[in-house]
């Protein structure tokens, strides 16, 4: 059986990595190669690691600080590039502030995040969707 592979990391101004061992440790139990960049991952440094793993199925993003819509301003001109041609899923806290709304996802979305999550126990069941959804490498299309 092949492993699968994600590559996970936590937004780019954002250093809160608790969150992020958990996420790794849960999808390894799971039967995941988890290829772990850590905190302050930025667009290019997630476009590096999917270079040199190519069979990675999706780039998982945490982000707790609130700024996410701020950290993946470059997503747009990576997968216009061809740099990130899985699919992106982002959780945690989005937005600054006590309203959360749809707009915030929305805006998300608008960048290129193919996924919001809110809860990390639908994470092994949305991978397992997209694997049906996406043909590994193939691209993915900025909405």
């Amino acid at each position: 059986m092949e492993k699968r592979t994600v590559i996970l990391g936590v937004a780019a101004s954002d250093s809160h990595v608790v969150a992020n061992h958990l996420i790794a440790h849960a999808l390894r139990a799971e039967g995941f190669q988890v290829v772990n960049l850590g905190a302050c991952t930025s667009v290019a440094e997630f476009a590096e690691a999917y270079a040199e793993h190519p069979e990675a199925e999706a780039v998982i993003i945490g982000s707790l600080n609130g700024h996410a819509h701020g950290d993946l301003q470059d997503l747009p001109s990576a997968r216009a590039a061809g740099r990130l041609r899985c699919p992106v899923i982002l959780g945690g806290n989005l937005s600054v502030g006590s309203y959360k709304g749809a707009a915030d996802h929305e805006r998300l979305y608008a960048l290129g995040v193919d996924v919001v999550l809110s809860d990390l126990d639908e994470l092994p069941d949305t991978l397992d969707e997209l694997r049906t959804r996406v043909p590994a490498a193939a691209p993915v299309s900025a909405s």
